[in-house]
């Protein structure tokens, strides 16, 4: 549609950049920097957290933020960006249209509408002159939405990387649509790669495993294992959301604080239901015994992980069918030589092998889970063998290393202009 003045250039349309919550977005991109793939991000929010993490400033690739809302304020500028790439690519830019109007009837939702426009935008304003041969999402649905919106509009394939609340959230029919038409998928579990590969029946789409790992080398700093005294340093790090299941745990505390075991609890994490947790908790008896620190920053973060004798999360599947994939925490704790309680949920289990890398109950079950605590805090032979087969399994298996050269090829394979760019 366009001559590029640099071609080459993978654009990443995310949700919000940067996010606290989504450092392994962050690693990602320095990943595939490192290995000399020219990349430019195109984000439908800015950041909503007033800092981020050390690693964020080390990425060199362009950010442009898309209009967030349809207001007086952001719909002129969508609209003549859209009116004049209508003008410009007037076949394409019908053939996307009849594809939102598809879309319209089926959902009746706004949004459509608004994943529309911001494509238009991207394409109009964005992609001209910027290098971009191919687009690629994070998260399969809003992001993916405007990608595939853009792909019809530019005419550039697009693929995208599905992770966990985006899969079970979404309408399974249009998902298996994005899948269809998308060059190539990513995911981050095997759990999810089988659900995906279902719904995409015989489609030629190829699907590709790609943990999301973890640099070893940040969490080399660990404690040496020690005998835990009461009272035991309990830690949590979790969104206070549904799927983490964290009344769970609290309730596991209490059971806990009933068998008098003394015990100091550390929460990390901030979401919209902490004023329902907190609730729960001075109804449990647990003011005093439970100290919430909100959003950390990763060093911070670390650093209780050294201090604490075991970490313990209740992670359910939600009402919304909205779960968990594979928790970066949990595979932090295991470099660090900190033993987990968890439950048998999703892809937790494609780590934590029960009474080898870490302990699993099933989800809300509060006894189960007082009582593999208190295992794992008494038991010390069990904690020698956790930690050290912990260690050995995110080395072995989960070092971002090994998944990163695997995505860079993934990319130099399916995108044949990245050649020139560091690939292969």
């Amino acid at each position: 549609m366009w001559p590029p003045a640099e071609a080459g250039t993978l654009g990443l349309v995310l949700k919000g950049f940067p996010r606290i919550s989504e450092t392994f977005i962050a690693n990602e991109i320095l990943a595939l920097e490192a290995r000399s793939i020219r990349v430019r991000i195109f984000s439908m929010r800015r950041p909503r957290e007033n800092f981020a993490h050390a690693r964020v400033a080390r990425i060199r690739a362009r950010v442009d933020y898309l209009p967030e809302e349809l207001n007086p304020k952001t719909l002129a500028p969508l609209l003549a960006a859209n009116a004049r790439l209508a003008r410009c690519a007037g076949a394409r830019y019908r053939v996307g249209l009849a594809m939102a109007c598809t879309r319209w009837r089926q959902t009746r939702k706004l949004a459509t509408w608004k994943h529309f426009l911001q494509a238009g935008y991207l394409t109009s304003r964005l992609l001209p002159g910027s290098g971009v041969i191919h687009l690629h999402a994070h998260f399969a649905h809003s992001p993916t939405s405007v990608t595939l919106f853009a792909s019809a509009l530019s005419g550039l394939p697009f693929s995208f990387t599905a992770h966990a609340k985006d899969i079970y959230t979404s309408e399974p029919g249009h998902l298996a649509r994005k899948l269809a038409q998308a060059r190539f998928a990513v995911t981050c579990t095997e759990y999810n790669r089988r659900y995906l590969s279902r719904l995409a029946g015989n489609g030629a789409t190829p699907l590709h495993l790609i943990y999301h790992g973890i640099d070893t080398r940040q969490f080399a700093d660990a404690a040496a294992p020690h005998a835990p005294a009461p009272p035991y340093a309990l830690l949590t790090v979790a969104r206070l959301t549904e799927k983490k299941g964290l009344p769970t745990v609290l309730r596991a505390l209490k059971d806990l604080k009933d068998r008098g075991v003394a015990f100091q609890h550390t929460l990390i994490g901030e979401g919209e239901d902490r004023a329902g947790l907190t609730d729960l908790a001075r109804r449990l008896g647990l003011n005093g015994l439970t100290r919430w620190l909100g959003t950390q920053p990763q060093h911070v973060v670390r650093e209780h992980y050294r201090r604490a004798d075991l970490f313990l999360i209740g992670c359910r599947i939600a009402a919304s069918g909205d779960r968990d994939g594979l928790p970066n925490v949990l595979t932090e704790c295991l470099a660090m030589g900190l033993p987990v309680v968890a439950t048998r949920v999703s892809a937790i289990p494609e780590l934590i092998t029960h009474g080898e890398t870490g302990l699993l109950v099933p989800p809300e079950d509060p006894r189960a889970m007082a009582d593999a605590v208190q295992q794992a805090l008494t038991d010390m032979a069990l904690r020698r063998r956790l930690i050290a087969n912990g260690r050995t399994r995110v080395r072995a298996e989960f070092d971002a290393a090994i998944w990163e050269d695997r995505l860079a090829a993934l990319y130099c394979r399916h995108v044949p202009g990245l050649m020139s760019r560091g690939c292969p």
